[in-house]
């Protein structure tokens, strides 16, 4: 959404940096005065939320760095030493690894959200991809991260998940042997993964910009999906969404202190405290909660498709679960983007959230009897929403009346109040 510049240099100290560096000019554009529809609810402040959250991360993820030690010998109890005798090392690592759920609970919600309203319509496809991609790279560090306390849940499951790039036919098993530094999970993987841990959330924070790059050169989405027709139907980003974003962070931040103040160990598994062990396999390996939909899929192909064996499959639909988001812009041939207009849509989109949920339930459940048939059942409504439901509904589903613009559903919903106010007013008497 281009506009024009009003940025005037305050006094000749901000002519000569702006001059030579318009750091102060972009921030003004930017940060303050770019225009933004009136109409954005809540749903819209966890873009803000997940910056917050990256920077919590980062930091605390640093200070975390100067005192782990990533060796298989000294690095379970370079944790204890953290939670135990680091000063506020408690709080901090608490924070850091209940974050990584937090973070994950703020992204599937800015990713239904941006599945429901349609974000992903043209003219944003880059700005989707670009989040897709940043959902890879959060999966990614989330499970090196996952690795680094060297407990049992987390070795076993990083041999097991490690496992399934050598069912790639030819370049699995070099892929497999350069990510673990040899032939199992040993000391030059926990290496391996400590530096790419420690280095990819600066990636995300890169990928970031580009995403935000990429919001305001269209412009944001709304709630009904019309594209502003007036600089009427916007107000400055600040203060208008700056304080409507810090007041969604606050609010997100209180069940999040209440993890690192109450409950700081309730996301992880008991295991997982107990010093990794090669020799010892656990009961019931899983992986974290937020892995656990795309866990679930790769354990439902316990068969094999063809020539190709079950080993092989899982890692396809696993990839495959992903990778179809990529494709979601053109999957959808719907004109209408806001869902609020698509009555049949609405039905496959909320069985798709309860579906989602359920596999997260399905993957922490044993690998074994009514489980495995549930999973190949929900796998296939993941998949079959995307690749067919998506694509049909847009060709046969009527929509209802999408309002010309902005303002006229802005007053819609402000004249129905006042037209019911003589009615309330003669009742009352």
């Amino acid at each position: 959404m281009a506009h024009e510049s009003s940025y005037v240099p305050g006094n000749v100290v901000e002519k000569w940096i702006d001059d030579r560096l318009p750091i102060i000019r972009w921030s003004k554009e930017h940060l303050m005065d770019y225009p933004t529809p009136k109409n954005l609810n809540y749903w819209w402040t966890f873009g803000a939320i997940l910056a917050f959250m990256l920077g919590v991360q980062i930091v605390t993820g640093i200070i975390l760095a100067m005192h782990y030690t990533p060796h298989v010998s000294l690095a379970f109890d370079s944790v204890e030493h953290i939670r135990r005798d680091v000063n506020g090392g408690r709080i901090i690592q608490a924070v850091h690894a209940t974050g990584a759920s937090m973070f994950f609970a703020a992204v599937y919600i800015h990713m239904f959200r941006g599945l429901y309203f349609g974000s992903y319509k043209a003219p944003r496809e880059i700005l989707w991809i670009l989040g897709v991609l940043l959902f890879v790279l959060m999966v990614t560090t989330a499970f090196m991260g996952y690795v680094l306390p060297w407990g049992q849940m987390s070795f076993w499951a990083a041999t097991v998940i490690t496992n399934i790039l050598g069912a790639i036919p030819v370049l699995g098993t070099p892929i497999l042997e350069l990510l673990r530094g040899g032939f199992a999970v040993d000391n030059a993987t926990l290496n391996r993964f400590f530096s790419l841990h420690y280095l990819l959330p600066f990636i995300i924070a890169a990928v970031v910009a580009l995403h935000i790059w990429a919001l305001h050169v269209p412009g944001n989405n709304n709630p009904i999906g019309v594209e502003v027709k007036s600089s009427r139907e916007t107000v400055p980003f600040h203060p208008y969404y700056t304080m409507k974003d810090l007041f969604a962070i606050i609010v997100f931040c209180i069940p999040f202190a209440w993890f690192v103040f109450f409950a700081p160990d309730i996301l992880g598994h008991p295991d997982n405290y107990i010093m990794a062990n090669s020799q010892v396999t656990p009961a019931h390996i899983v992986p974290e909660w937020y892995f656990l939909p795309f866990y679930a899929i790769l354990r439902a192909i316990d068969f094999n498709i063809l020539f190709i064996d079950s080993k092989l499959g899982g890692v396809i639909f696993f990839a495959g679960a992903i990778l179809v988001l990529f494709f979601v812009p053109w999957l959808d041939t719907s004109k209408v983007r806001s869902g609020t207009f698509r009555p049949v849509f609405k039905w496959f989109y909320w069985l798709f959230v309860a579906n989602f949920v359920f596999l997260t339930w399905l993957g922490s459940a044993p690998a074994e009897g009514i489980y495995v048939l549930l999973s190949k059942i929900a796998t296939a409504y993941y998949f079959i929403y995307f690749i067919i439901v998506l694509p049909l509904l847009g060709r046969f589903e009527t929509p209802r009346p999408l309002p010309t613009s902005i303002t006229e559903s802005v007053l819609a919903k402000h004249k129905a109040p006042a037209a019911a106010q003589p009615v309330a007013a003669s009742t009352s008497h």
